[in-house]
């Protein structure tokens, strides 16, 4: 039976996620489609620009990424803390980059001397509009929400049809620990050599790794501070407001804002490596380390190389006591064969104690990829 969202996704557990989206009958409507050749690669591109530029409105960083074909996976941290920290006004603005809002929001970021007109209700309603919003800037179903929506209109506009575009909602799976968040990224930043559709990191497109590859490639600082994330995001100017035409339709949200428009939103950078900071702030691991086992699991689970295994332990399972053999053979089916919780097996003793439950799916799984020293 199919859990409720709520329990999927619960910030007091974790802030870190794994989430899939796929599109409708996992048809290759961001490839090459098999019944009229067409190619839809582009999409892609889309997709992962959407991606990194939700990432800065929302306080919502982005680990790791992959865009595939036919799908897409995301693995990600909720800050709901920076969130909370936001004033009226931030708030304001980065909803309106997304979304119309309603007149009375419109109005009262258009010029300061409207504020001074609006009467105490009307401001007090547009602090609520605020509060409402807040929650959403750090809310995953939204964010997910405005990153499909906008996607799949842009692909029927293409296409010159009506209709869904993705299947469903999205998928997702909470990551307890530090080695539930590295097998996450390493999975999900491998996607393109798994499926054998590239050689190498370097010729993973459309994913995290090749991004942070080619920063480092051109000489870009490869470790950028989450609080120089925040303070770009935040310094973005606000877009110039439109008025609408229309009835205050769906009064508290308004309309998604034109592709026109978001497709001017800047990417924000990916979240930072750094082996100084807490499994809540950061990615706790260098990122030459990550590197290393990377590069060293896509040699083993290319399919070219079948049960290739390397002589030398990556410096970091060793850190976190996982043996290279195990974590090799068990990586293209370990995200599947967990539930929708991923930690070590202490980690998920402990979540099905507090939860009353028995058992949580992904115990034995845990024990062979994670080991017992994590247990």
């Amino acid at each position: 039976m199919a859990q409720p969202r709520h329990e999927q996704i619960s910030l007091s557990e974790t802030p870190w996620y794994h989430v899939v989206s796929r599109c409708v009958r996992r048809a290759f409507l961001c490839g090459i489609d098999q019944f009229t050749g067409m190619n839809y690669e582009h999409r892609r591109g889309w997709i992962e620009e959407r991606i990194l530029a939700l990432s800065g409105i929302f306080a919502i960083d982005i680990a790791a990424y992959a865009v595939m074909s036919n799908h897409y996976h995301i693995v990600l941290r909720v800050d709901a803390g920076r969130g909370m920290d936001w004033g009226v006004d931030e708030v304001l603005k980065r909803w309106t980059q997304l979304f119309n809002g309603p007149p009375s929001v419109q109005r009262y970021l258009a010029r300061a001397d409207d504020q001074e007109q609006m009467s105490a209700a009307e401001i007090a309603q547009v602090e609520d509009y605020a509060e409402l919003y807040r929650a959403r800037l750090h809310d995953l179903s939204w964010f997910m929400r405005v990153l499909n929506e906008s996607i799949a209109r842009q692909a029927n506009q293409e296409d010159g049809v009506k209709g869904r575009f993705w299947e469903g909602r999205f998928r997702s799976q909470a990551l307890l620990d530090e080695q539930a968040l590295l097998a996450a990224m390493a999975y999900v930043d491998l996607n393109p050599v798994r499926a054998g559709i590239a050689h190498d990191l370097q010729d993973c497109e459309f994913t995290g790794i090749a991004r942070r590859i080619r920063n480092v490639a051109s000489d870009q600082p490869p470790r950028i501070t989450a609080e120089s994330t925040r303070s770009q995001a935040k310094a973005r100017p606000s877009p110039v407001l439109q008025n609408s035409s229309s009835s205050d339709h769906a009064a508290e949200t308004g309309k998604l804002r034109s592709e026109r428009h978001l497709k001017s939103l800047q990417p924000a950078p990916l979240m930072p490596f750094d082996t100084t900071a807490r499994f809540e702030t950061s990615i706790p691991f260098a990122f030459e380390d990550y590197l290393e086992l990377v590069d060293t699991l896509g040699r083993c689970v290319h399919p070219r190389n079948p049960g290739h295994i390397p002589k030398r332990t990556p410096r970091l399972l060793v850190r976190m006591g996982m043996k290279t053999e195990s974590f090799a053979q068990q990586s293209s089916n370990m995200l599947k064969a967990f539930g929708p919780v991923i930690g070590v097996p202490s980690s998920l003793y402990e979540l099905a104690s507090k939860k009353r439950k028995q058992r949580i799916r992904g115990i034995r799984i845990a024990r062979a990829v994670f080991g017992q020293r994590a247990a």
